[in-house]
């Protein structure tokens, strides 16, 4: 499963009323460390199947959701379960990385 863009039209319904886990990475197209994630988010998302929702948001088309969240700087990555924020990882890291912390908060 590849990732899915969300925006303030669908974020209710496909992060905080999803069945699966979300990971939300808060991104923009000006920000290269965000772009240099992007690619292992994706393999994730294949990886992972249905165990997980990969989404991204772009904080400049979504400024208010960026706000609501409390986003400070990205890209930001949160953890959805159950329609609350479980967990939040800030900053851009390796894909063993990212995947070992999508993966623990999977258990």
């Amino acid at each position: 499963m590849a990732t899915v863009k969300v925006d303030r039209s669908n974020f209710q319904a496909d992060v905080l009323n999803a069945k699966e886990p979300v990971v939300v990475d808060f991104w923009a197209e000006w920000c290269g460390p965000c772009k240099m994630i992007g690619p292992s988010l994706e393999e994730i998302a294949n990886e992972l199947g249905g165990k997980v929702k990969i989404a991204k948001l772009n904080i400049d088309e979504n400024p208010e959701l960026a706000a609501q969240f409390g986003v400070r700087s990205i890209p930001t990555l949160m953890i959805f379960k159950g329609g609350e924020v479980a967990d939040m990882k800030v900053g851009a890291a390796p894909k063993t990385a990212l995947s070992h912390w999508i993966n623990g908060s999977l258990a």
